[in-house]
């Protein structure tokens, strides 16, 4: 038996609705609509889930960039800006429009299979690490995550608000397992660890444990060599400084 659990629509529904609707916004400007709204799982799969777009913090101020990409596969824009980011980083935050999930089995990938990394591409002279996380967890059957992803969106926007989140991205979880997978894309370790002690955030952790059977972190390293133009997931090495 399908595991059963409550949530609101997926972006990638409403995304779909949007383009169809020829009122897809430009990525680049922040989005009307709700970009926190999350799955609903029942009938969710009766049409193929072409893309789950990633949620790109917003840029600060002074950046105005729009990204050209594939007619209905735009990312998600905060409405809540970035304080600062780094050239490299806003590189970064440019090849990450095209941000996407490997195929339907993302879930059960290891991290450097999950997404196209090797699609993504920055100018050859930079160079810069990434710090990664990775979040793998299976709902408990029966369970309402309205509450959790409430306070979700919270610390979601918190944390863009405090600096460092270049992206947030979550898929759908399996509809036979429930298993899903959820990543998130700093500036720099410490920016990560300073959002861990905000209150939103440790809300949503408290409920994570009311919502879950199980959840796991995970963490990574994404790495822009000097001399190429395309990226790499490396292992995190448990103490070692990532980024800024």
């Amino acid at each position: 038996m399908s595991p059963t659990f409550t949530a609101p629509p997926h972006p990638s529904v409403l995304a779909r609705k949007n383009a169809a609707a020829g009122s897809l916004p430009l990525a680049g400007a922040p989005s009307a609509r709700d970009p926190h709204a999350l799955p609903s799982f029942d009938g969710e799969f009766s049409e193929p889930v072409l893309y789950l777009p990633p949620l790109l913090s917003s840029l600060p101020e002074r950046y105005s960039t729009i990204i050209e990409t594939p007619e209905g596969q735009a990312p998600l824009i905060t409405e809540t800006r970035l304080p600062d980011i780094d050239p490299a980083s806003l590189s970064l935050h440019k090849a990450l429009h095209r941000f996407r999930p490997f195929n339907r089995k993302y879930a059960s990938l290891p991290y450097a299979e999950a997404f196209n990394w090797s699609e993504l591409e920055l100018p050859e002279d930079e160079e810069r690490e990434w710090y990664c996380v990775a979040f793998r967890s299976r709902r408990k059957d029966g369970s309402d995550g309205t509450p959790l992803y409430e306070a979700d969106r919270k610390a979601h926007e918190e944390a863009v608000k405090n600096g460092g989140l270049i992206l947030y991205w979550y898929g759908v979880p399996d509809p036979q397992t429930g298993f899903n997978l959820a990543t998130c894309i700093w500036q720099s370790r410490k920016h990560a660890i300073a959002a861990n002690s905000r209150p939103h955030h440790i809300e949503a952790m408290k409920l994570a444990s009311q919502s879950y059977e199980t959840y796991n972190l995970e963490r990574h390293v994404l790495r822009k060599a000097r001399g190429s133009r395309g990226v790499t997931i490396e292992p995190y090495d448990v103490g070692r400084e990532i980024g800024w």
